[in-house]
């Protein structure tokens, strides 16, 4: 199933089913017990991100070719740090770059997110799957000289600003998904496509992340593993490609099956439109 989370013209908030025709209809239920399906359409005036997590758990340097861009050697264990959940930003709606701590260098990751379905401690590798909810599309906004220069060798402080961690818009229920690493994961912002890889291409795949996360630590229902970014970061780019130096505010972030694949778009993970304040437009001041 693939599911929004939505605001309706008078303000309430809901879930909703995305239909192949792209049809919407309302969703009864919690996310996390039991959902219903209904026949009554959604009356989605705005989509918002598809969860609001407890946790957002991000992995680093989990692409290979995005390892060999950054000249950093394979890790031996998931790379872990954490995103402040307040960085959420619904799909569509505005990245803003840092004005009180000032940033020039904003840069792009597109990830694969993980939403967790069930409380996990503790979780053999082989059982890591029974505690996915399902998957989402997410963007790992990063500071890199809060991360690198100012962040005291920490990088939270770099990808935690506010709307710095865009996700949806859809979530899309783990069955949907037979095989989350045969996916196709691409940035393209302004036409241009800046990442375009697969999930095959991570070091550590969802299994070894969730058994290592939960081991010794609970995951929540409702957490998000943000599972990496691929190679084509803006940084790594000669010259650096950063988000401040685009021509048009608009992104596109995808994650759908391989090309050749037999599957129509409707088994797209998500598609998601962001939204950047750049040099030709007034910046938002945070």
């Amino acid at each position: 199933m693939k599911i929004l989370r939505y605001a309706s013209s008078t303000g309430e908030i809901g879930l909703a089913q995305q239909h192949s025709d792209g049809s919407l209809t309302k969703l009864r239920g919690s996310l996390f017990e039991k959902l219903e399906s209904t026949q009554e359409p959604a009356d989605a005036a705005k989509i918002l991100a598809p969860l609001v997590p407890a946790a957002i758990l991000c992995i680093g340097l989990n692409y290979r070719q995005h390892a060999a861009e950054t000249n950093t050697p394979l890790p031996d264990f998931p790379v872990l740090f954490f995103k402040n959940p307040a960085s959420v930003q619904n799909p569509g709606d505005p990245i803003m770059l840092p004005r009180w701590l000032t940033s020039t260098k904003v840069d792009y990751e597109c990830e694969l997110g993980v939403v967790i379905g069930k409380a996990a401690r503790n979780v053999p590798r082989a059982q890591a799957y029974e505690y996915v909810l399902g998957y989402t599309c997410g963007n790992d906004v990063s500071a890199r000289d809060w991360q690198k220069e100012g962040g005291g060798s920490q990088w939270c402080r770099g990808k935690s600003f506010d709307t710095f961690a865009p996700l949806g818009p859809v979530l899309v229920t783990r069955d949907e998904i037979p095989n989350p690493h045969a996916l196709r994961i691409r940035t393209s912002i302004d036409g241009e496509a800046l990442q375009d890889s697969s999930t095959g291409d991570m070091i550590f795949d969802i299994p070894t992340i969730v058994s290592t996360l939960a081991s010794g630590m609970t995951l929540e229902p409702g957490d998000i593993i943000a599972t990496g970014t691929p190679a084509g970061v803006g940084f790594a780019m000669k010259p650096p490609k950063l988000l401040k130096h685009l021509k048009r505010p608009v992104s596109k972030e995808r994650i759908w099956p391989p090309s050749g694949s037999t599957k129509s778009p409707s088994c797209w993970v998500c598609r998601a439109r962001r939204r950047w304040i750049c040099s030709r437009r007034k910046r938002a001041s945070m």
